[in-house]
C-alpha cells in the first residue's frame, strides 16, 4: 500500500537520493516541523520524498530497523517504507513504524506536539489509543552523530 501511495504523490515532488543527503534533508523537515530531529533513527536510507503541495512524504530503507529510544525504554520498528503527511508540529496518516507495548507490535498512525504541552510528544494508534512522552527522549539521538 506505501508503494502505491509513493507512486501516486511522486508527482511534484522533491525526491532526494543516498543515505546521507537523506539524513540532512530528513532533518531539516524535521525541525521545519518543529519535531525532534532523533525521531526517525534510519539506516541506510535510499530515498526522501516530499510533494509540499500535499504534505506527503516518504522515506525509503534497504532494511527494516529496530530501534530502542533509552529514555523511555520503547522499542521502535521501522519499515523498508515510512510514510506520512506532515504539517506543523504534526505527522498524520504515518505508515511504517509500530511500537512494542508489553508484548505486541502496535501500529503507529499519528505523532503531534500539542499547543498546549510543547514538552510532550504524542503518538497515536489507528484505534485511537494514545501515549505521551517528554519530547527530550527523541533529542537525544541528534548528539549521537
Amino acid at each position: 500500500m506505501s508503494s502505491q501511495q509513493i507512486a501516486s504523490h511522486r508527482d511534484n515532488a522533491e525526491v532526494y537520493r543516498g543515505d546521507a543527503l537523506c539524513k540532512q534533508k530528513m532533518c531539516e523537515l524535521l525541525d521545519k516541523i518543529s519535531m525532534p530531529k532523533g525521531l526517525l533513527p534510519l539506516d541506510d536510507l535510499v530515498e526522501l520524498g516530499h510533494n509540499r503541495s500535499t504534505g506527503f512524504v516518504w522515506l525509503t530503507q534497504k532494511k527494516k530497523k529496530d530501534h530502542t529510544f533509552r529514555l523511555i525504554g520503547r522499542k521502535v520498528s521501522y519499515d523498508t517504507e515510512v510514510t506520512a503527511f506532515i504539517e506543523d508540529r504534526r505527522m498524520r496518516r504515518v505508515t511504517g513504524v509500530q511500537s512494542k507495548e508489553l508484548l505486541f507490535w502496535v501500529s503507529i498512525s499519528q505523532i503531534f506536539i500539542d499547543d498546549s504541552s510543547p514538552g510532550e510528544i504524542t503518538f497515536g494508534t489507528p484505534s485511537g489509543l494514545s501515549r505521551t512522552f517528554p519530547v527530550s527522549a527523541f533529542q537525544e539521538e541528534e548528539n549521537k552523530k
